[in-house]
């Protein structure tokens, strides 16, 4: 049995049937890979890139591509080829998307012409750009011979680095390694009896964990056929039956926009069976379980692995299951555990005080390798022996877990984590603004967060809606997602006596703003009303 990735690709090459369906990007057709064709490409890829790397520096290779074959060969060629492939965000903007590639410390940047525009002005020294569309590209690699290694990886040499954000705001590269995925890919595979046989529907971005950990590596250890594609809730059926699509991993609303669209009569006359991933609402997932004839498992887990939580047929309502062996809740400041949470008769925490606390590892630190360069960061997760995750929770008496927040200024949204001090800058850039605040708010059966913003402007100032979308389209570096769902115009912020912004009022406030102006954006809108 293969003990890395590396090992498990170089196997494949001799595997028979079809390692990749796709939709040709010109022509619609319909493209078929087998095992041997996609390993060989990747084989040239990565003898392509290995003959540009300075063996003085860190075999980095950053990989700025849509869910595309092109993503699908960059990860198969850095799994043989023994370098390390950094997922770029391509939701990032200007000197943020620059400055999580000079942190990943690669030489290459990979980029496809979907991608190639967001490049456009940005400073990236020492980091040499490979058009992979490009002509003189697809010459380099048909010319770059046999496939020599960088190095015979170990199980827990990093494969992927994987791109978050910390409490600072500044994104951290999680070290993602071959252990980890191999190991992810192997539990999926004996869960749900996956075989050659299945088809794995790759919809969720493939710089993200979710995708890597729960699409592209059980599809690599079954040896099954591997779709990537971009998600889109109206072609979802169409393209289940077109691909012949078995299995689908998701992470954030997926389900819920996909439920989203006008069912039709033959919804579940679909071959899919299996659909796994995060953060799906209890409502979406029983609906999608009926609606399309489909198992769904939903779970819970972080880009660092060490935190990891499944839920089944018995877990209660609101929660997310129970946790593997070692996770606990702890009091952040003690270090002690917390106590069983207690409800009263209409299931609201009486004993909140006692019962919160942070998810942690008791273990240590699990499948998290650490963060790239970032020793201060590394001590903040590790603590005591004990993994700390940054994720507020509470348990019951029979150890189901629920979530009640996080620590710091974290946001998710969309399956993505955000903070909150890169977004305030940001909208402090705004002439008009004084003072500002960005929180996590929620909306009904909606699982993760939504930004809102609360904003002083200053002295005669004005803003309209409308001037306020102007803006934010013009700022470069500010991700789509990190657009705030809700605005509050506000008189002024509850502070304390240090003038230090109360959010904890605001948050608890949510919505209700009293004599305070509220704009809203639909939840796919640019505009405000």
């Amino acid at each position: 049995m293969a003990q890395t990735l590396q090992e498990l690709i170089a196997e494949r090459a001799e595997t028979p049937g079809v390692a990749v369906r796709f939709a040709h990007r010109d022509t619609g057709d319909t493209v078929e890979w087998s095992w041997p064709e996609y390993i060989g490409r990747a084989r040239r890829h990565a003898a392509a890139v290995i003959a540009r790397l300075d063996d003085a520096r860190p075999p980095h290779v950053a990989a700025l591509l849509g869910n595309t074959p092109d993503m699908l060969v960059a990860l198969a060629g850095a799994a043989e080829g023994g370098y390390v492939l950094c997922g770029v965000n391509d939701t990032r903007r200007g000197s943020a998307l620059a400055g999580d590639i000079a942190r990943s410390d690669s030489q290459l940047l990979l980029v496809d012409a979907e991608h190639r525009d967001l490049l456009t002005g940005l400073d990236l020294p020492g980091v040499v750009v490979v058009d992979v569309d490009s002509r003189s590209w697809a010459r380099e690699a048909e010319a770059a011979g046999d496939l020599t290694p960088v190095r015979t990886v170990e199980m827990t040499d990093p494969f992927m680095m994987i791109f978050t954000s910390g409490t600072s705001g500044d994104p951290k590269a999680v070290l993602v390694s071959h252990l980890m995925v191999l190991f992810a890919g192997t539990n999926l595979v004996e869960r749900f009896g996956l075989t050659a046989d299945d088809v794995f529907y790759l919809s969720m971005p493939l710089f993200h964990s979710n995708a890597i950990a729960g699409g592209f590596s059980p599809a690599v250890n079954a040896g099954g056929t591997l779709v990537p594609t971009r998600f889109s809730a109206s072609r979802f059926v169409d393209d289940l039956r077109r691909f012949g699509v078995t299995y689908m991993n998701y992470v954030g609303k997926p389900l819920s926009y996909v439920l989203a669209t006008p069912p039709r009569p033959d919804d579940a006359d679909n071959p899919l069976r299996i659909a796994f991933g995060n953060e799906a609402s209890e409502r979406d997932i029983g609906e999608f379980a009926r609606r399309f004839d489909v198992h769904v498992t939903d779970a819970f887990g972080s880009t660092e692995n060490a935190v990891i939580i499944t839920r089944d047929e018995t877990t209660p309502p609101g929660s997310i299951g129970r946790g593997l062996p070692g996770v606990e809740v702890y009091h952040p400041d003690t270090s002690q555990p917390c106590a069983p949470a207690v409800f009263d008769e209409h299931r609201v925490l009486v004993n909140p005080d006692d019962a919160i606390g942070e998810l942690v590892n008791t273990s240590g630190a699990g499948f998290f390798s650490g963060y790239y360069n970032n020793p201060d960061a590394n001590a903040e997760r590790m603590r005591g022996g004990m993994y700390w995750s940054g994720d507020l929770a509470y348990a019951d008496t029979d150890g189901y877990l629920y979530l009640a927040g996080r620590t710091s200024d974290w946001l998710r949204v969309d399956g993505e984590n955000l903070t909150a001090a890169p977004i305030e800058r940001i909208l402090m850039r705004l002439d008009a603004v004084s003072r500002v605040a960005v929180y996590a708010t929620h909306v009904p059966e909606s699982v993760g967060d939504e930004v809102m913003a609360a904003l002083v402007l200053r002295d005669d100032a004005a803003l309209t809606p409308e001037e306020f979308g102007d803006f934010l389209a013009a700022q470069d570096d500010l991700s789509p997602k990190a657009w705030p769902r809700f605005v509050r115009v506000a008189s002024d912020l509850p502070s304390t006596a240090t003038n230090k912004i109360l959010k904890r009022s605001l948050v608890a406030d949510g919505r209700d703003v009293g004599d305070d102006v509220l704009w809203t954006r639909g939840a796919r809108s640019r505009t405000y009303s």
